[in-house]
């Protein structure tokens, strides 16, 4: 016999009970899945930083709020898809921050009115941006954590299968019960293959997004005192 055809990583699989199978099968998939997502989530994180220092520096140039605003708004912008997620949210509080002011055109200006307006605003564009960026972040969360419990399963099975074979067996031997438990091993293996690179993406991917929050709060906060002093 030919041990090392038999115990090939191919041969372990096509050997392996039809359940052991599906088993591996499916965090195949889920892996597929997760390093998709995991790509995608690169390159938007990537992205959502490189377009933030962008803005920050513009915006902590001096330049003319208005005028930038104006650039913000412009269609060829929005249509070049070059606006970032800090912009969008400088967008919301400056579009609510100049409807407010319409509204009190020949009234005494209420500053209180106008800069919780622009933060409410800014709060509801931070959300919609936060929950961009942190979708598909659970999904990783959960393949990092079932995976190797579902492939523990798949293990426990294939052992269990390989044992009852041995009670038709005369003389139970490590070369008749070896390729059994090889088989069933196969199936933690996968599971940590699809477990642990989903777990090392959240946790720096979840860090990354924690530290693009703080800065969006902080712009939100600066932005606020800004808009607070033009009012009085």
């Amino acid at each position: 016999m030919n041990v090392t055809q038999d115990l090939s990583f191919v041969t372990m699989i096509t050997n392996a009970s039809l359940l052991v199978q599906l088993v591996m099968v499916l965090l195949l998939l889920v892996s597929a899945m997760s390093w998709t997502y995991i790509f995608r989530k690169m390159f938007a994180i990537r992205n959502a930083k490189a377009e933030t220092a962008a803005f920050e520096s513009v915006f902590w140039s001096g330049t003319n709020l208005n005028a930038l605003y104006e650039e913000t708004t412009s269609s060829r912008r929005q249509r070049d898809g070059k606006a970032g997620a800090l912009e969008r949210i400088f967008k919301a509080g400056m579009e609510e921050h100049r409807k407010a002011r319409l509204s009190f055109s020949g009234k005494p200006v209420d500053s209180s009115a106008l800069l919780d307006g622009a933060r409410r605003a800014m709060r509801a564009a931070y959300q919609r941006e936060m929950d961009m960026l942190e979708a598909h972040l659970s999904f990783l969360a959960s393949v990092g954590s079932v995976s190797p419990y579902v492939g523990l399963f798949g293990t426990v099975w294939g052992i269990m299968n390989a044992f009852r074979g041995l009670a038709n067996v005369q003389q139970a031997t490590l070369a008749s019960v070896a390729p059994g438990i090889a088989e069933a091993l196969v199936a933690t293996a996968i599971g940590l293959f699809s477990a642990i690179p989903a777990v090392v993406a959240y946790n720096r991917y979840s860090d990354d997004i924690d530290r693009l929050a703080i800065r969006f709060e902080s712009f939100i906060e600066e932005f606020s005192n800004i808009l607070n002093r033009q009012a009085r």
